[in-house]
């Protein structure tokens, strides 16, 4: 029978990897106390220390116009369900008389 691959969750990985990052352990101290392969622990440092600069580098155009046109979008669906309630609430007031 062959074991269940097991899948971390993104938080998971950060934590790790920025515990190996750190250096104040070594790495297969840090993968014993998590229960994870040293070459595991390895290669989500690697991933850290490679992606960090994201983190504080300005969001590009497209990330930028994405962030524009969800908020945007949220805005239109929020004026079409205030247009609605007082379309509703109209049809509500003029009852028969508006027939």
């Amino acid at each position: 029978m062959s074991k269940k691959r097991r899948s971390f969750s993104a938080e998971f990985k950060a934590k790790v990897g920025l515990d190996a990052l750190k250096g104040i352990e070594p790495i297969h101290v840090i993968a014993q106390r998590y229960e994870i392969h040293p070459v595991q622990v390895s290669q989500w440092k690697k991933e850290v220390a490679t992606r960090l600069p994201e983190v504080f580098a300005k969001p590009s155009a497209k990330v930028r116009d994405e962030i524009e046109r969800d908020r945007k979008e949220k805005d239109l669906y929020a004026e079409i369900g205030q247009l609605k309630m007082e379309l509703d609430w109209l049809k509500k007031k003029v009852g028969p008389y508006g027939e």
